[in-house]
């Protein structure tokens, strides 16, 4: 065996890596990934185009998709303003109980979604802790309507942007804020102009994620909303109903409405990715 590290003798070689990982791949994946994807497609396909455009486009689906894709973009806007601001913190400054802090913000990724949900529907009631002051000075009522809808979009969602900024904020090097410092940048122009040109890759691509995760969201905003058509419903609620009214076929085009949003969103991410790396190897020519 030659030590690690040691360069290999001239004429000597590797054993080749074993080929059957990629057969085990394929299986695997065309198992528990394509082979039901594949069986709702044609499935919908079996509709029709004409009977699919009509069940898509219902004026109940409709609403859902301008709630459940409207607020999804309002909690990912937020959280890409919010998430850059926690990510700084954690990179960039010390505070008490910042190991706690950071270690809670992946709470919503190991926290159940019901959970999440019976959580802030209590939080946010109108007897809780939140709602009821809001609704008590402001009239605000936050459980059951499209507001406690965005509330849950943008509990789940959050992680997304802190995680993807700060691994590269903590590799941005802080020589280049300095020598924008000496060359009479004030803290404005600094970080506008240097910070985060660099690290909007990585917002973006934050952002992306947690649109798209909280326009699949299920188990949470169903228990802090009243899931009536038209006022706060969402879509994987309707294909809910829809399935309980044994409507298989409006359930099936409303979920491959889903998948296309779905495939849709994972090239703009794979997009952003792509354009983010390019930036970093010439940021001169992005």
């Amino acid at each position: 065996m030659v030590p690690i590290g040691v360069p290999l003798p001239r004429g000597l070689a590797l054993p080749p890596l074993p080929s059957w990982p990629w057969r085990i791949t394929w299986a695997y994946l065309g198992l528990v990934l394509f082979l039901p994807i594949g069986g709702m497609a044609l499935k919908a396909a079996h509709v029709g185009p004409s009977q699919f455009w009509a069940l898509a486009t219902t004026p109940e689906a409709l609403a859902t998709y301008k709630i459940s894709f409207g607020l999804a973009f309002v909690a990912a806007l937020i959280n890409g303003f919010f998430g850059l601001i926690i990510a700084w913190a954690l990179v960039r400054t010390q505070f008490p109980g910042k190991r706690i802090l950071s270690a809670l913000i992946d709470l919503p990724f190991a926290l159940p979604t019901a959970v999440a949900g019976l959580a802030l529907s209590a939080v946010y009631s109108s007897n809780g802790w939140i709602g009821a002051p809001l609704l008590a000075m402001f009239g605000i009522k936050v459980s059951f309507t499209w507001l406690g809808v965005a509330v849950a979009m943008i509990f789940i969602s959050l992680p997304f942007v802190v995680r993807s900024v700060e691994p590269v904020l903590e590799a941005l090097e802080v020589d280049q804020e300095e020598a924008a410092w000496c060359l009479g940048a004030n803290r404005s122009q600094t970080l506008f102009r240097v910070v985060l040109p660099q690290l909007s890759p990585a917002i973006l691509s934050g952002i992306a994620q947690g649109y798209s995760r909280a326009v699949g969201e299920y188990g949470s905003v169903v228990m802090i909303s009243s899931n009536v058509p038209f006022r706060d419903l969402i879509t994987p609620t309707l294909i809910i109903q829809k399935l309980e009214e044994f409507d298989f076929d409006g359930a099936t085009v409303i979920g491959m409405v889903m998948l296309i949003f779905s495939l849709l969103s994972l090239v703009v991410i794979n997009g952003i990715q792509v354009w983010g790396r390019n930036w970093e190897a010439n940021p001169s020519k992005s």
